[in-house]
């Protein structure tokens, strides 16, 4: 490829996508593929104006497409299992153009890696690396001078959204309010970006990935490096996230300069507003997965109400705890039992009707019933995403997840044609300053619909309608017009178009992601602005 080693297979062959998948270690998580024609996509896949548009872009991102119901018998089912959209992209290089002319089929091309691994550039590498996985190599007497995955976009509420900057994109310059001591913004232990700031621009750096192993960690410091060498930056000031054990925030910490620590979904709500040049005040709904909160418990279901030079926390999830901390981030039904519990306290485990509690043995629940009655690791969350993970398990979708967001992801895709407006009921409690938005009723009437045997699908719309009611109703409590929707939980399709109809017909005006990533690929930029907004209330 342009920026690193592929993977390649026949799309259409089954055995050699499974055994792609055994060998790369790579169980269920999606496939990209490339087509050689925009006519085979579209006989394979629905593809609107923008769709188009963006797979025929200079750029050539992997795009997201939903797939057509005709039994698609060129792509092997195990290409994107329980899935119903292809990520799909075009030819991007010559040597592809003249693949592609010759097969004239669909192909797997993935990344040349293992997964969590960064993309290998260089041949002797690869073939050590990739020795057990490749039956062939094809290497080129043209070096790569740096890794760079392909792209990812997805089309939501018909503007394109870039959920991985790389090859095409990256990268990303956006303009500052102000002129800048030069900073160097660490990013995120997930979904990692580096990013510089000098004079008035910020430079967002290509998608390195998760900083799980020592070869990810090294590829950060490499793109650090090498994107410090592009602009001729040394920087003066360092940002990171509040979190002090990830790997990005330790080696911030050992530049030994001067360092600016940032809330992880403030900088989520800065980012978007970057991508958008918004002037504050505004109102950021940041919903993801994790990130450490300034009181020290785990947050994700935030609303963040940001001026000039700070945010004020205005509401957020009512919180649970997750039985078995980072455990209950693999596993859905975890998550599912500590929600739970915040309702029926330790009578749940007497119940036998309960799905997620179906999955463990009487020792296991009794390990879990200690836990969460001594609060032994079992962290405080008000996160949406494991909220998410919550009900998919309950109603069966996913116990365990086998990659990041997966449980999340089957709830969004178990919605399908399903078209409804039903909603379950919540409350928000309190009149100071955080609200509480208190999940409990949504709850408690789940249980009755999964008792009552109704569809994944129709439970699934009814949940979605009615997180996007909560945003509403929130942010009609707090007054602020001007709403930022970020955070990872927005890169779901279906949520983020009904949170901003809803939003727009009660007469708000809604800011999403373009440029910058809503996940935590965008920590980086929002970790610049905070950085500059100390720079100012220095001055």
């Amino acid at each position: 490829g342009l920026g690193g080693f592929q993977l390649i297979v026949d799309a259409r062959n089954e055995d050699a996508v499974i055994l792609l998948r055994h060998r790369k270690h790579r169980e269920e998580k999606p496939l990209a593929l490339m087509y050689p024609s925009m006519e085979m996509i579209i006989e394979d896949c629905e593809v609107d104006a923008v769709e188009k548009q963006l797979l025929t872009s200079a750029e050539a991102p992997i795009v997201f497409l939903r797939k057509k119901g005709n039994g698609h018998p060129r792509v092997s089912a195990s290409v994107a299992p329980h899935n119903p959209y292809l990520g799909v992209m075009l030819p991007y290089t010559p040597l592809h153009h003249l693949l592609m002319r010759e097969l004239n089929l669909p192909i797997v091309a993935t990344s040349g890696n293992l997964s969590e691994e960064p993309i290998c550039i260089d041949e002797n590498e690869a073939v050590v690396r990739l020795g057990k996985i490749a039956d062939l190599f094809l290497v080129h007497n043209r070096p790569i001078a740096r890794q760079m995955d392909d792209s990812i976009a997805r089309v939501i509420a018909g503007q394109p959204v870039v959920l991985r900057n790389a090859r095409g994109y990256a990268p990303v310059t956006l303009s500052l309010n102000e002129m800048i001591k030069p900073c160097l913004a660490v990013g995120a232990h997930l979904k990692n970006t580096v990013a510089i700031a000098k004079d008035s621009q910020m430079h967002i750096s290509q998608h390195i990935g998760d900083l799980e192993t020592r070869l990810a960690r090294e590829a950060h410091r490499v793109v650090t490096r090498s994107l410090a060498a592009i602009y001729d930056f040394e920087p003066e000031t360092a940002a990171c996230d509040l979190h002090p054990d990830y790997s990005s925030t330790g080696f911030a910490r050992r530049l030994e300069l001067p360092t600016v620590t940032v809330q992880h979904h403030y900088a989520h709500v800065l980012a978007c507003l970057a991508d958008n040049q918004l002037i504050p005040p505004a109102l950021g709904v940041a919903w993801d997965g994790t990130g450490l909160g300034l009181d020290n418990t785990v947050w994700g279901g935030e609303f963040l109400l940001t001026d000039d030079t700070t945010f004020t926390r205005s509401a957020h999830l009512r919180t649970f705890r997750l039985p078995g901390g980072d455990r209950a981030v693999l596993e859905p039904r975890r998550a599912a039992i500590g929600l739970l519990y915040e309702i029926f306290g330790e009578d749940i485990f007497d119940r036998d009707d309960i799905e997620p509690l179906r999955q463990f043995s009487q020792m296991e629940k009794d390990i879990l019933r200690k836990m969460l009655k001594h609060n032994l690791n079992a962290p405080v969350t008000s996160s949406v995403g494991r909220l998410f993970d919550s009900v998919a398990s309950l109603i069966g979708l996913s116990h365990k997840n086998r990659f990041e967001g997966q449980a999340a992801m089957l709830l969004e895709h178990s919605i399908d044609n399903t078209e409804t407006d039903d909603r379950y009921n919540f409350s928000i409690e309190g009149q100071r300053i955080p609200i509480v938005v208190d999940w409990e009723s949504l709850v408690k009437e789940m249980l009755k619909d999964i008792e009552k045997k109704v569809s994944s699908g129709l439970i699934s719309a009814r949940f979605h309608n009615t997180m996007a009611e909560i945003i509403v109703a929130v942010a009609e409590k707090i007054g602020e017009k001007k709403v930022l929707l970020t955070g990872g939980c927005f890169q779901n399709k279906y949520l983020t178009e009904k949170a901003s109809s809803l939003l727009e017909r009660a007469g708000f005006a809604v800011y999403r992601h373009r440029r910058i990533p809503p996940n935590d690929g965008g920590i980086a930029a929002g970790q610049i602005l905070a950085a500059e907004r100390e720079q100012t209330k220095e001055k």
